[in-house]
């Protein structure tokens, strides 16, 4: 297995999920068997990109909610620190 170079920034983990939302005022789920998975990202640009893309195809819907889940705050909360 080759080791990353030096320079290269680490590979973080975020995930893109979405689905309807009981209320405006809480992230509680309508019904968690329909939430969405949309993507796993290696850096916030790319999650963020993901998100727009999909929470602007909700607009019907307005519980309809998506947010990034910065994944790698949970398996590593002391090692994030090349964020954005």
């Amino acid at each position: 297995m080759t080791q990353p170079a030096e320079t290269e920034a680490p590979q973080l983990l975020h995930l893109v999920i979405g689905g309807e939302l009981r209320h405006l005022d809480a992230p509680v789920f309508r019904d968690l068997s329909k939430v969405e998975f949309v993507g796993a990202y290696p850096n916030y640009a790319e999650a963020r990109k993901a998100w727009k893309a999909r929470a602007q195809a909700t607009v019907d819907n307005a519980h309809m909610r998506f947010f990034i889940l910065h994944a790698h705050r949970m398996i590593d909360p002391r090692g994030d620190t090349h964020e954005h």
